[in-house]
């Protein structure tokens, strides 16, 4: 399914004027990858990281080209785990957010 460019306008202001849906957004990426919805998770980072710092900022961050962090998060990218923790690490530092693991009982 394409996305329009209306979305993504509309979702790149609301990353912009909210920190709490910037977070929930982060947090529902790392949580589908945990979940083992790496594609869906994949493709929610790539949104929060377009919206919010760019692949431009991050390639800097990183010391990493941004077209190679961008073909990790597309459709058939399949970016290492250290690269992915990496990033997420990153991004909740820029975020000024810590994500935890809480264990739950089934």
């Amino acid at each position: 399914m394409v996305l329009t460019t209306s979305f993504n306008t509309t979702l790149k202001k609301k990353l912009q004027e909210s920190a709490g849906f910037r977070r929930a957004l982060l947090k529902e990426a790392v949580g589908c990858m945990i979940e083992g919805d790496v594609e869906t998770g994949k493709s929610v980072l790539r949104k929060y990281i377009n919206g919010t710092i760019g692949f431009i900022a991050l390639g800097e961050a990183l010391g990493r080209s941004p077209k190679v962090l961008m073909r990790m998060f597309s459709a058939k990218g399949n970016p290492q785990a250290k690269n992915l923790f990496e990033i997420i690490a990153y991004l909740q530092k820029a975020e000024g957010t810590k994500l935890e693991v809480v264990e739950r009982a089934a």
